[in-house]
């Protein structure tokens, strides 16, 4: 082979090498976009009576990019259901809300979580009743400790409800997943959700409260 074409082959081999380095360079960012959109998310923790249907109710909203039930406030490590709903653990059946603060703003999360809520029962939420039905907001900050007071005031000053506001408001503690069956529970169990949440009263008793500012389950 002559030198020329030797040359040339070198030549259009180190191109095709560049060329593939970008493209797996191109590849190797795509894929870690999502990681990188995951470290600047945001959480949140609220806690509406069952945790199933506080699932349903936020991961209907945009912006919110994951929801996991489980268990917080309370005083006993490692807490299961059976402690929790028949215990006196002290824990609440809450959410952990994983949002894009960029799509959605918890100003506007806490908003959405008053209208799917009875904030004027301090027994629990609707047909489920006991301290770990009651509802509170666990903030992280003074800032969100903030935004959730500012709401409480504004509800309480539009006389839209009944009565007082007793949805607590709690510096954030421990949060223990739920067990797995719990989970998603509406998308994996959907007959026996949608019976439970009609039996329950609870989007009846929202449209009640609330009126045309309730946000319910639409089905």
């Amino acid at each position: 082979m002559k030198r020329s074409q030797t040359t040339t082959i070198a030549a259009l081999a180190g191109a095709a090498a560049i060329a593939t380095g970008f493209l797996w360079s191109a590849v190797a960012d795509q894929s870690g976009e999502p990681e990188a959109s995951t470290s600047k998310l945001s959480t949140a923790i609220f806690a509406g009576g069952c945790f199933w249907c506080v699932e349903a109710d936020f991961d209907k909203v945009d912006g919110v990019v994951s929801t996991v039930s489980g268990y917080t406030g309370g005083t006993v490590e490692e807490p299961t259901y059976k402690k929790v709903t028949y215990g006196d653990t002290g824990h609440y059946e809450a959410v952990k809300i994983s949002y894009d603060p960029t799509r959605v703003s918890y100003e506007e999360l806490v908003d959405h979580f008053f209208r799917t809520i009875d904030p004027t029962d301090p027994r629990g939420q609707f047909c489920d009743k006991g301290e770990s039905y009651r509802t509170a907001v666990f903030v992280s900050d003074a800032e969100e400790r903030d935004v959730v007071e500012t709401e409480i005031n504004e509800i309480e000053e539009s006389g839209v409800l009944p009565g007082p506001v007793v949805t607590k408001v709690i510096d954030a503690s421990d949060f223990w997943p739920a067990e797995d069956y719990h989970q998603d529970y509406y998308r994996t169990t959907p007959i026996k959700y949608r019976f439970y949440r009609r039996g329950c009263g609870r989007d009846a008793k929202l449209e009640k409260l609330w009126g045309n500012e309730a946000i319910t389950a639409n089905y």
